[in-house]
């Protein structure tokens, strides 16, 4: 299949928005290496970052801070998921910038204040990343647990709003934080579908997916 993702890569020492402008990223952390009095005091390290460490901004080092600790040394295995957020501001202007949406090793959600500039603060939340205990590993269809949900979810998403919601109301909470991982997607998804006309009776041949039950 022809990707054009390879050719947008921008040029950097480190991860930034731009890598992750196709969708969020799940990452599992290798090693911490800090370097107090710089600039970018962090450097997280992870599987598969072709020596582009993630280095959080003062906002993001308070979120991993407040979810998971002091103690760097401790973060070698946990996982996080990256997201653009475009509405990050640089002097003043929206030049997007990395946030994290989920967090592993973390019982629920931790929402606190983050300073939106030097007047105002805003809360921001980070959601418990789902244990991959139960979520990976080949079953005899072929299909994984995450694989399931992710793809019902998406199925539910292109029926519109009412039909996602009420799904995502019977999911148990470690499935739930699973697909919250797309949920922009599903969003935008859902939207489209609601935004669509109804088909003519007499020329609508599809059918809606039924539910079911994820294990």
């Amino acid at each position: 299949m022809s990707d054009l993702s390879k050719t947008i890569v921008p040029r950097s020492d480190q991860l930034n928005a731009d890598d992750l402008i196709t969708g969020p990223r799940t990452i599992r952390i290798t090693e911490v290496v800090v370097k107090p009095g710089q600039e970018q005091p962090a450097s997280i390290f992870f599987e598969g970052d072709n020596d582009k460490p993630y280095k959080p901004g003062l906002s993001m080092r308070r979120v991993i801070v407040r979810a998971w600790g002091l103690n760097h040394g401790t973060f070698a295995g946990r996982r996080m998921t990256l997201y653009r957020d475009d509405t990050v501001k640089f002097g003043g202007v929206a030049v997007g910038g990395i946030r994290i949406s989920h967090m592993s090793d973390i019982e629920e959600s931790i929402t606190l204040p983050l300073s939106e500039n030097r007047k105002t603060r805003k809360p921001f939340t980070v959601r418990p990343l789902a244990a991959e205990r139960g979520l990976s590993g080949g079953k005899p269809n072929g299909e994984d647990t995450r694989t399931k949900l992710l793809r019902i979810a998406r199925e539910k998403a292109a029926l519109g709003h009412a039909d996602l919601d009420a799904w995502l109301d019977k999911l148990s909470a470690q499935h739930r934080a699973v697909v919250d991982e797309i949920e922009a997607e599903l969003r935008d998804r859902a939207t489209d579908a609601d935004d669509r006309p109804p088909p003519e009776d007499n020329d609508f041949h599809g059918f809606a997916p039924a539910d079911e039950e994820v294990a």
